[in-house]
């Protein structure tokens, strides 16, 4: 870069640009050696990674809203951000160096894992992410913009540990990388069928820099540059948004710190829905990466995006145990007579259009133990099955079972 610095600012000065055959800088049109090189390989390759992927369907994320097919892109977004802290990077480190892969596949694993966890179980996940065009060594050199936007497909096993995700995404990048100079308008033109390539509006970024605000400023003889930031405000609370959702993780090299940054449009996601996801996010990659909880050898299906509040909601919704004002050896069809004799005509039951009364649910009831007793013969103790799907009968099968002395066990339709 300070190289390039150099000759631009010389070039601007002079009007002249220097150039020695010397050095290993080149400035060329890269566009010429793409015209003079063989696209059979990297059409191969693409042809058989997309075998079977369904490019114009939609990642089931959390969407507010749905855009229409004739409806245009507004361009209004959103961004959220947060930043990992000391104690996270440090751990993040530690993750990507013992698994032997680099930060920026390593951060990759982890937004497949999200995308997986956050589409309730998506297992074959394709998103779009910008390439810089250096796929060789040899190209390092040439200074000039040729990216590239191409598909990254993972087809994620949910009962692999992190530890083996890492592996998959590091050798599926690794072989996509080197065909990424293939032109993404040839790559679907291999989809004929495909009229809206929405894999792209999932993308994927990460970002090393440094927090110098003079790094973000060049001087070119007398004017002053400026780095684009990352995300562009249009208004105070809003952004461009070019993509409908991309992750963009963002190394400081100067602290060695990390933070994420989600962008989403507004246009399918409101903002508290995209704070929730960015929470999912930050609780997912404490499970991950904390020592103390670290899942990183463990099946990625047991991770989870619960919040602590909704854990804290789940729990008290769970805790069902009531202490009844009569004896504590009171049963279950006991207390439900005592409520029929206080409340007898008020609403016991309802599902959909039907409904019972206390009264007429303890007629039915009655009728269905008399019938298992004198019947069946149904002793105290007995384990009576029952297998019915969701409906009022199945209340009065409860209740019934119970009052005739048995002990219910529910048995489910469909796998019984």
């Amino acid at each position: 870069m300070e190289v390039f610095h150099h000759d631009l600012n010389q070039a601007y000065i002079t009007g002249q640009l220097l150039y020695d055959d010397n050095t290993n800088l080149r400035y060329l049109d890269y566009a010429v050696i793409e015209q003079q090189m063989s696209m059979t390989g990297a059409s191969m390759f693409w042809l058989d990674a997309l075998h079977d992927c369904k490019l114009d369907q939609p990642l089931s994320l959390p969407f507010d809203r749905y855009r229409l097919s004739n409806e245009n892109r507004t361009g209004r977004g959103t961004s959220i951000s947060f930043d990992f802290g000391q104690d996270l990077s440090h751990d993040f480190l530690i993750s990507a160096s013992s698994n032997n892969i680099s930060l920026e596949h390593f951060a990759l694993a982890t937004y497949y894992v999200f995308l997986f966890k956050l589409t309730n179980g998506e297992k074959d996940l394709c998103i779009g992410i910008n390439t810089h065009g250096r796929y060789r060594d040899e190209l390092n050199s040439i200074i000039g913009m040729f990216v590239n936007a191409i598909p990254l497909r993972c087809q994620i096993d949910p009962h692999l540990s992190f530890h083996k995700i890492t592996k998959h995404v590091q050798d599926n990048m690794l072989n996509c990388m080197k065909y990424s100079y293939f032109p993404l308008q040839r790559i679907l033109n291999q989809h004929p069928n495909i009229s809206n390539p929405v894999f792209l509006d999932t993308s994927f970024d990460f970002i090393s820099s440094i927090t110098k605000d003079e790094e973000n400023e060049i001087m070119i003889g007398d004017s002053q540059l400026s780095l684009l930031p990352f995300s562009i405000k249009i208004s105070e609370d809003e952004i461009m948004s070019k993509f409908d959702f991309i992750l963009s993780f963002q190394h400081d090299l100067n602290l060695n710190d990390f933070s994420c940054t989600i962008n989403a449009s507004l246009d399918l996601f409101n903002v508290e829905t995209v704070c929730i996801i960015a929470e999912r996010l930050q609780t997912m990659l404490h499970q991950q990466f904390t020592p103390f909880d670290c899942t990183t050898i463990k099946p990625i299906h047991e991770l989870s995006l619960t919040l602590s509040n909704e854990q804290y909601l789940m729990q008290s919704l769970n805790n069902t145990q009531v202490s009844f004002s009569s004896s504590p050896l009171t049963c279950i069809h006991h207390e439900f007579v005592h409520q029929v004799m206080k409340h007898p005509p008020k609403l016991a039951v309802e599902l959909d259009e039907q409904s019972l009364t206390y009264c007429e649910l303890l007629y039915y009831v009655q009728v269905l133990s008399l019938h298992l007793l004198n019947k069946y013969h149904v002793v105290p103790g007995e384990v009576v099955c029952q297998c019915v799907e969701r409906s009022l009968s199945m209340v009065i099968g409860i209740m019934g079972i119970e009052m005739a002395g048995g002990v219910y066990c529910p048995l489910s339709p469909r796998d019984p």
